[in-house]
């Protein structure tokens, strides 16, 4: 496997990615879904951990693919 010719754009969308879950799992958004319900058996703060993660996941797996 030869080295991948980058014009930055990976490394740009990664850090845009970052700055995102910073966001994500800061304590005001966070504090946002800390409310006392509970969705098919989960606490909301879960649940929305839970996706955020595994959406993070799935955008840096898009960004990182190789074409």
């Amino acid at each position: 496997m030869g080295r991948r010719v980058d014009d930055g754009r990976t490394r740009a969308r990664l850090v845009a990615l970052a700055v995102a879950a910073f966001a994500l799992f800061g304590y005001p958004l966070l504090r946002v879904f800390d409310r006392e319900v509970i969705v098919l058996g989960v606490p909301l703060v879960w649940l929305y951990v839970f996706a955020a993660w595994g959406l993070l996941i799935a955008l840096v797996a898009l960004v990182v693919r190789e074409r």
